[in-house]
């Protein structure tokens, strides 16, 4: 990634789909001399919160996997354990989101699998290193990864950064992936609902 052109930072970046939706972001600029981990060690990197979450969704993946061997009998408890698992989400959701709140926030204006564009009162230059936060409401989830400034455009009287992600967790990313298809799939529901009426 850090040997890549601009060019072809901005190419790999366009290479995901990206949605049009606000999701609250945490970032800390990165000294010049910071050096991103390798993808393997970024689990070392997240601080305690993010740690436990990635945990406990390991875990629930885990658990549930011995379940669809037993057939139809397991699908109740599946549900059920589904119900439970979605409770612990939530509340680590909450707890996560309380996590880093001096730090610089701000909101996207659309993410995807290869980076994310933020509304950002102040301008960043092309380049800066970029610890990201992400908190995902309706995955009941957060990701947490580094990224770089590849354009960063004044719009009204605000700029709009684009960051391509440098360093995430193959877990994570799939996550956002899902969650943008998850998001398209709701707006197109109510579309069509709205349109029935």
């Amino acid at each position: 990634m850090q040997n890549l052109s601009l060019e072809q930072k901005h190419q790999q970046f366009d290479e995901f789909f990206m949605i049009k939706h606000t999701i609250p972001v945490n970032m800390r600029l990165l000294e010049d001399d910071f050096l991103l981990p390798d993808v393997e060690d970024l689990h070392q990197h997240m601080p305690y919160e993010f740690q436990i979450a990635s945990e406990l969704s390991s875990i629930d993946t885990k658990a549930l996997r011995p379940l669809r061997r037993l057939g139809e009998h397991a699908v109740e408890l599946a549900e059920f354990l589904n119900h439970q698992s979605r409770k612990i989400d939530l509340m680590m959701s909450l707890i996560l989101q309380q996590h880093a709140k001096h730090e610089q926030s701000s909101l996207s204006l659309k993410f995807g699998g290869g980076g994310i564009v933020i509304d950002s009162e102040d301008p960043l230059e092309v380049g800066v290193a970029i610890e990201l936060k992400l908190f995902l409401r309706e995955e009941a989830s957060a990701i947490f990864c580094f990224a770089e400034v590849i354009t960063c455009k004044p719009v009204d009287d605000k700029y709009h950064v684009s960051l391509i992600f440098t360093r995430i967790r193959e877990v994570d990313q799939d996550l956002l992936v899902k969650a943008s298809l998850h998001i398209q799939a709701a707006n197109l529901r109510k579309r069509k609902t709205q349109e029935k009426l």
